[in-house]
């Protein structure tokens, strides 16, 4: 079985700070004034000794920048450390401001969007779901609906839309980040869609855009089991297969944001035909539609009656469990398309943790033994530590939490720009 496999309901806050709690070895670090910030964010509350030591800076270095931070309005001095022995005056510990800054968080969806409303600290102040309009979506449409999503988050949390400094957002396909352009997705109808311009345009708020397995990789990074790992891998199966790589502590996303298509990568010359428009992807044999589509056969259905893929995957399930052999049949062969899969990565990228994700992680024929038993034969791991892999079934909520990470990162950068100024 899988190392670990984290309830879908198990969301709550670690009261121990957000971020990556591990420094990175990158030649092209943070500035220093932030890398202070963001240890004393990532672990809640910290004295001026235990930055020294972490960031191997003088004292003088950490009470300068400390300070400045301070006068900035970004941390603050509290009371409530324990002290190291019996005698003395407990020290004094800094904490990042959480009002500081404000951020939103947007999940997309096929049947539902989600929001967090999160402060300067990475805590989530409040959060909303609201259902999607079926089938691909305008821009307008999407815009609209965002609209929605925002007044409702905002209003739950009785603040105002010039309160926020920046919205992340969360939408799957493929995704340019550093120009907020989304170049295709299963959501939109539009392709090359500046969703950044578009959103600036109606809001007035800057959004930061990514693939939804990214922010999803974040929120792991930020929130999750990422926080003390430097290399590991997000995989979702769920309308989609997607990809979210973690190295040294960062995100990584290619030169042009179309790396880590997993769900695109070819396991079948000629294979299923995929919603991409291409043939053999892994997603055909994998994602939601690709198992409806079988299921209808299993169940005998009639393909011309609408029915809902999701409604038709629990009855699949349902029948697997009860011991349908055709059912059950369906769920091994996409266990064994994952294997393959799963060792693909692994033997590209030999990461210390596969985080396996997304709705689907409810069916466990995903995640059986003889998944992870195949996906070890295909790999040159003879005599070697085999790659941890654990499931984590979040809800739905978390990837939005994974998105206020996103902005967060822009916003960080911003203020302490600002500070240094």
């Amino acid at each position: 079985m899988y190392d670990r496999i984290v309830d879908q309901n198990d969301e709550s806050e670690d009261p121990n700070g957000c971020g990556p709690l591990l420094s990175t070895g990158s030649p092209d670090a943070k500035p220093l004034r932030q890398q202070v910030f963001e240890h004393v964010r990532a672990t809640g509350r910290a004295a001026r000794s235990d930055v020294t030591r972490a960031l191997n800076i003088s004292a003088g270095s950490a009470t300068t920048l400390t300070a400045d931070l301070i006068c900035a309005g970004l941390l603050r001095e509290v009371e409530g450390l324990p002290r190291e022995s019996g005698r003395g005056r407990p020290p004094v510990a800094l904490e990042v401001v959480p009002e500081a800054r404000y951020v939103i968080g947007i999940k997309l969806s096929d049947e539902t969007h989600s929001a967090v409303l999160s402060d300067f600290a990475g805590r989530p102040v409040a959060d909303t779901t609201i259902p999607s309009s079926p089938g691909r979506k305008s821009l307008d449409t999407v815009l609209e609906e965002v609209d929605v999503l925002i007044d409702r988050i905002l209003k739950g949390a009785n603040m105002t839309l010039p309160e926020i400094s920046a919205v992340g957002m969360g939408i799957p396909g493929i995704v340019d980040h550093d120009t907020g352009t989304v170049t295709w997705s299963p959501f939109l109808i539009e392709t090359d869609v500046d969703m950044r311009s578009a959103f600036m345009a109606r809001f007035g708020v800057p959004v930061y855009v990514d693939n939804d397995t990214n922010v999803l990789s974040l929120a792991e990074l930020w929130f999750g089991a990422g926080r003390t790992i430097a290399d590991f891998v997000v995989v979702t199966i769920e309308n989609g297969v997607g990809m979210g790589l973690v190295l040294d502590n960062r995100l990584f996303r290619g030169a042009r944001g179309m790396g880590l298509e997993l769900g695109h990568t070819k396991v079948q010359l000629d294979g299923a035909l995929c919603r991409c428009g291409q043939r053999g992807c892994l997603e055909a044999y994998l994602a939601d539609y690709a198992l409806a589509r079988e299921a209808a056969t299993a169940l005998d259905r009639n393909p011309r009656t609408p029915q809902s893929p999701y409604v038709m995957l629990d009855a699949l399930f349902a029948q697997a469990k009860s011991g349908n052999e055709a059912a059950r049949t369906i769920f091994r062969r996409a266990g064994r398309y994952l294997s393959l899969g799963l060792s693909n990565v692994i033997q590209l990228f030999d990461p210390g943790l596969i985080i396996l994700s997304g709705e689907r992680m409810q069916y466990d024929y995903l995640y059986s033994k003889e998944v992870l038993s195949e996906m070890q034969k295909l790999t040159l791991s003879d005599g070697r530590t085999p790659c941890k892999v654990e499931v984590h079934a979040w809800g739905g909520m978390i990837w939005a939490r994974g998105a206020t990470a996103l902005a967060l990162e822009a916003v960080t950068a911003a203020a302490l720009g600002e500070a240094r100024g």
